[in-house]
């Protein structure tokens, strides 16, 4: 069947034999708490797919990495959902290295996590209604050996799994000046860091999205590295939020897929049922890959704007093949098959992923007749 088969030849080149073990586990058993495909995924050093060769990773494109989240998602929903938290963090510390002058903490912390394929967590503001990416929702205030750093996010995929916790912050100059953004990179052991339950949805448990919580934690200044010019912000502000957009999309496109693929493998339906399920779904994708394909150094504003687009297009292209490949597969399916009615509540998520609808529409709305394109969540 021709269906998937880039995406997957894709992962194979990067990953192999990881496709091979997820085929092998049920879809409902990697979709709970303490699966065993995120142990999986970090054995195949995929951690360190999005990190540049020279830092020692796979130095996957974006192109690439959007197949790779659309295999993913067909096969490991929550695997998908949370490497994509993963990636897009690697993503921003990419985006840092390249504008700096001189290597600094974060091409270090590159190399570590591609050598011992470490989890990036997240705690930048990606999750709150109207705030950038990096719009910090900590509390910090200096001391002796560095920063005290308090607060929580949640959801916050792969706590459990998680290595590291990197974090956006507003740092109160030393010398009475103007303050600076910087991004913190904590240890997942660090003292005063406490994980708290908060998913409560058994659909994509297994991505591990519960609280974090920093009780006055210790960072010290080698952890910190500093946007302080609001043109660097404004730069990996943009580069992450397009890419968390893209691999996000690719997600969700990947768990449909995993619906589709079981209509189109049982020949349910007819010739024009089968071909409107793959159109609906190859289109997205192509769009999708177009947009990655289009990334270079520097990310503009009309890239992520084409990427919202995108996204938009995608979620309502989600939900026609969702309900059509739920329709011709039949009641006796959806009464059988546990796992049917899983992909179809898991695929509709891509809804409440930042920015929401109302959101999005009024900033391309805006976007279109010539305004500046304001990213928010």
């Amino acid at each position: 069947m021709n269906f998937l088969v880039t995406e997957r030849a894709t992962l194979e080149s990067y990953l192999p034999g990881l496709d091979a073990q997820l085929i092998e586990l049920p879809l409902l058993e990697m979709e709970r708490r303490g699966n065993p495909s995120i142990a999986l995924f970090r054995e195949q050093r995929g951690p360190g797919l999005l990190i540049p060769q020279e830092y020692g990773g796979k130095g996957a494109s974006l192109r690439d990495a959007v197949r790779i989240q659309r295999a993913l998602g067909s096969r490991a929903p929550s695997l998908a959902l949370a490497t994509t938290m993963h990636h897009f963090s690697v993503a921003a510390l990419v985006d840092i290295t390249r504008l700096r002058p001189q290597p600094g903490v974060e091409a270090m912390l590159l190399q570590q996590i591609a050598a011992q394929s470490l989890y990036l967590a997240s705690a930048f503001a990606e999750g709150r209604r109207g705030a950038g990416l990096f719009n910090a929702q900590l509390k910090v205030e200096r001391c002796f050996e560095g920063l005290r750093v308090r607060g929580s996010k949640k959801p916050c995929s792969l706590s459990a799994s998680m290595d590291l916790l990197t974090a956006s912050l507003v740092v109160p100059a030393a010398n009475g000046g103007a303050p600076q953004f910087a991004v913190a990179v904590i240890p997942a052991a660090t003292p005063g860091l406490e994980r708290r339950p908060f998913w409560q949805s058994s659909i994509l448990a297994g991505a591990e999205s519960d609280e974090v919580v920093l009780n006055d934690v210790l960072v010290p200044e080698m952890q910190l590295a500093y946007l302080g010019d609001p043109a660097q912000l404004d730069a990996v502000q943009l580069g992450g939020f397009l890419a968390f957009e893209l691999l996000v999309t690719a997600t969700y496109l990947g768990i449909a897929s995993g619906l589709v693929e079981r209509a189109l493998r049982e020949r349910r339906g007819n010739a024009s049922d089968r071909v409107a399920l793959a159109s609906e779904l190859e289109a997205s994708i192509a769009a999708l890959e177009g947009v990655a394909r289009d990334v270079g150094e520097r990310v503009e504003a009309g890239l992520v704007a084409r990427a919202l687009f995108v996204r938009r297009a995608s979620q309502a292209a989600i939900e026609r093949a969702s309900n059509l490949a739920l329709e011709i597969l039949g009641g006796m399916a959806f009464l059988r098959q546990p796992e049917i009615t899983y992909l179809l509540a898991a695929a509709r998520a891509l809804a409440f992923h930042p920015p929401s609808r109302q959101t999005a529409t009024a900033a391309l709305d805006r976007f279109v007749l010539g305004e500046e394109l304001v990213l928010s969540a």
